[in-house]
């Protein structure tokens, strides 16, 4: 992901609403006989798209790792490896190499390809269009710093035990992933003039951490979207930290709350709390986040909040 993609608060296009359902589990409808045998791996060529009815909507950050379904698969990897002129490179430099050759796309296919959300594994991820597959090898692209990604699309049904080396995870089929590293996103956040880049770097830091520990971040939940948006998308929220912090506060509180403009479509409201640490005083200010579809937009931008 590119920085200025990052903190772009344009307005995206949101798509038609749906859920989940687990066809697995769905109860047999008048003239439909079930299938018979096993279903094919979603992760491995087989197609999860078509098992999702209603989508759920998911927007989170995390980790993307492969994984490998069966020995076979890993002894094939490793002998394409073993062609390939990978001298001066490490293992993860040779393996992404491997992959991202157009011939070797087939290995792509046939790996598991994990989600981890501070360190525990959350999805199997799998490319609504197969052409994507390029976001997930681009996601595993060794870094000197520590990359992180942002994957936008639709939860399905859990994966039988019998998929990907029994990684009983919720399927995600994704519209788009962004891949990034915290420098980055940081470095490319405006700077308010009146605040220095030394008091800049780790204010914001700061913040983006924090939302990253908030307990159970999924992306799956619309507070957890909104939050995962507004850390991605809209830098003011790092600028006002900043300019808290230089004016001796700390940050106090995240919270998420339904929006009372809340309609036809689904809005919230993200609340930050500063604390002075002199005067024990609280400022709040919000911003109001529609996460009525798949990809979450600015309704409101940062202005003062009173309780009401």
């Amino acid at each position: 992901m590119e920085p200025q993609e990052t903190i772009d608060d344009t307005v995206p296009a949101g798509e038609v609403e749906a859920r989940v359902t687990l066809s697995a589990a769905a109860p047999m409808r008048a003239g439909v006989r079930p299938a018979q045998g096993a279903a094919p791996c979603p992760t491995c060529g087989g197609g999860a798209a078509s098992a999702i009815a209603s989508p759920s909507y998911v927007y989170v950050l995390g980790q993307i790792e492969e994984r490998y379904p069966r020995p076979s698969v890993e002894k094939e990897v490793a002998q394409v490896t073993g062609r390939a002129e990978t001298a001066g490179r490490t293992d993860r430099q040779a393996f992404h190499q491997v992959l991202s050759q157009r011939e070797n796309r087939y290995l792509a296919r046939q790996l598991c390809w994990v989600l981890s959300v501070q360190g525990v594994e959350t999805y199997l991820l799998q490319p609504r269009d197969p052409a994507d597959l390029d976001l997930l090898v681009n996601a595993i692209e060794p870094q000197s710093a520590p990359s992180m990604s942002t994957v936008i699309g639709v939860q399905g049904p859990i994966a039988p035990p019998d998929y990907c080396n029994g990684l009983m995870l919720p399927l995600a089929v994704f519209d788009q992933i962004y891949t990034f590293s915290r420098e980055s996103l940081v470095n490319a956040i405006p700077r308010p003039e009146a605040i220095s880049a030394e008091a800049f770097g780790p204010a914001a830091s700061e913040l983006f951490d924090r939302i990253m520990q908030m307990t159970d971040n999924a992306g799956s939940t619309d507070e957890h979207r909104a939050l995962n948006y507004c850390a991605v998308r809209y830098p003011a929220i790092y600028a006002k930290t900043a300019e808290a912090f230089a004016a001796g506060s700390s940050l106090s509180g995240v919270d998420v709350q339904p929006s009372p403009l809340s309609g036809t479509r689904n809005i919230v409201e993200v609340v930050f709390s500063h604390t002075n640490r002199s005067t024990d005083y609280t400022e709040k200010c919000f911003l109001r986040v529609d996460v009525t579809e798949e990809f979450p937009f600015l309704v409101t931008k940062l202005s003062p909040y009173y309780d009401r």
